[in-house]
């Protein structure tokens, strides 16, 4: 049995949470840098800073405190560089470290900054983010009645972060939208079950990985488990969802994705400094025991889920199904610094087993689907050859049935977001027509 443990080094992917923060492929580390590494010191730069600094402290029409002025000047400085960059103070700090235990509190939705506001990347399932109808791509241009424009990230998690029980207004631009869309949004606790499963049919499964957190490997086995017991034998085929996951941890991604893979690499990074080229590999040892698998993958899928997207694409494991995803493939390494705060600084990209790299790029789906529902044509009034009066009997004796197809289990959980069956999903449905597909041929072939 494989166990997420061996992976020693504890990383996070995924982008900022609205309701707490996640961070892509985060280390926790401290790092000196040597003498060897450090540039000489602009000075003729220094000293430019420093004129601004003295005439602002000198001049400004407020006095402004030297604490506040030169923790924006350190703000400013690393928003500069990209968009996942930052500084945390003592309380972001902490909010990381706490977070990725899968609770914490807020709204349920992941976040990132673009062109100044906050973008969705996807609202985290079964959280009051999801419940309000929040979307991936969504543009967040309030919150309650401050603009977030020229806001830093940070202080935009941090308003919308509160007690549990009170509103929040979120003010959002929609593609497709003529005005801005307003939700009133109750924050929460927010408990993440990050995997969900039931059987679709019999002998094929269905697991949903709602978000990679430190337990999610563990989960997924014993889900696989669950899903045999039910089917009361082994798996015909396996759809793993990582729509709208946002991502994690990194040992969960590559946990996950080694309960798939016999052997060979997963996902490496490579940067500027030694500590921040890794390798990770997979060991013996597959849980479905070479049963076909679809991925279904979509533009809210980031981080973690694209680490397994692409590592089970490359590997030639499962076939990836859906629309390109997020393209989040940096990686940010957390710095504490003296005072309790920290820096979160990309220092990083990571790559797919076959050395490609998905930032800005995203998994393309072995096939496309887009999103969509399924709607069923009423037939029963059409005419058939049999219908026709004076037709041509057929020459054979014995008449022919249909096949029926077994009736779609109902989820295990009502009050999941995930559709109740794959006629509501045309993504899902089209999922398992390609793994009955997969598994029809295995078989024959066999």
């Amino acid at each position: 049995m494989k166990s997420a443990a061996r992976y020693t080094l504890v990383l996070l992917l995924g982008v900022f949470v609205g309701a707490g923060i996640t961070f892509d492929m985060t280390v926790m580390a401290e790092r000196e840098q040597s003498k060897a590494t450090q540039s000489a010191l602009p000075i003729d730069e220094l000293r430019t800073f420093s004129e601004v600094y003295a005439r602002i402290k000198s001049d400004y029409v407020e006095p402004v405190e030297d604490k506040k002025l030169l923790e924006e000047a350190i703000q400013g400085m690393l928003a500069g560089l990209d968009p996942h960059s930052s500084y945390l103070d003592a309380e972001g700090f902490k909010d990381v470290r706490v977070e990725t235990e899968g609770q914490f509190g807020g709204l349920g939705i992941e976040v990132t900054m673009e062109n100044g506001f906050v973008k969705v990347v996807s609202p985290i399932e079964d959280t009051p983010a999801a419940a309000a109808g929040l979307k991936p791509g969504d543009l967040i241009i309030r919150l309650d009645d401050k603009a977030v424009k020229g806001m830093q990230l940070t202080d935009a998690v941090r308003l919308m972060r509160g007690k549990p029980g009170t509103d929040i207004v979120l003010t959002v631009v929609r593609e497709g939208s003529s005005k801005p869309l307003k939700f009133t949004v109750s924050r929460a606790v927010i408990k993440i079950q990050s995997v969900k499963q039931r059987l679709l049919e019999p002998g094929y499964g269905y697991v949903r990985i709602t978000q990679f957190q430190s337990g999610t490997t563990k989960a997924l086995t014993a889900a696989v488990k669950k899903l045999e017991t039910d089917n009361k034998g082994p798996l015909k085929g396996l759809l793993l969802d990582l729509r709208n996951n946002p991502g994690g941890v990194l040992n969960a991604a590559v946990g996950v994705s080694d309960a798939f893979l016999e052997k060979g690499l997963i996902v490496y990074t490579e940067g500027r400094v030694a500590d921040s080229k890794l390798r990770f590999s997979a060991s013996p040892g597959d849980i479905l025991n070479g049963a076909p698998m679809v991925v279904l993958v979509n533009t809210g899928s980031a981080s973690a889920s694209e680490i397994v997207a692409g590592a089970l694409q490359d590997h030639k494991r499962a076939v990836i199904m859906g629309t390109k995803t997020f393209g989040k493939g940096s990686v940010q390494t957390i710095v504490p610094v003296s005072n309790g705060a920290a820096l979160k600084l990309t220092t990083a990209r990571y790559y797919t087993p076959d050395g490609r790299s998905i930032q800005a790029a995203g998994i393309v789906p072995d096939i496309l689907t887009e999103d969509a529902k399924i709607t069923r044509n009423d037939t029963t009034g059409r005419l058939r050859e049999a219908d026709l009066l004076r037709h041509l009997e057929s020459p054979n004796s014995t008449e022919s049935k249909p096949v029926e197809v077994p009736k779609p289990a109902e989820p295990a959980s009502p009050a999941s977001k995930t559709p109740s069956s794959p006629d509501e999903d045309y993504q899902l449905q089209e999922g398992l027509n390609l793994l009955k597909g997969i598994a029809i041929f295995q078989a024959k072939r066999n």
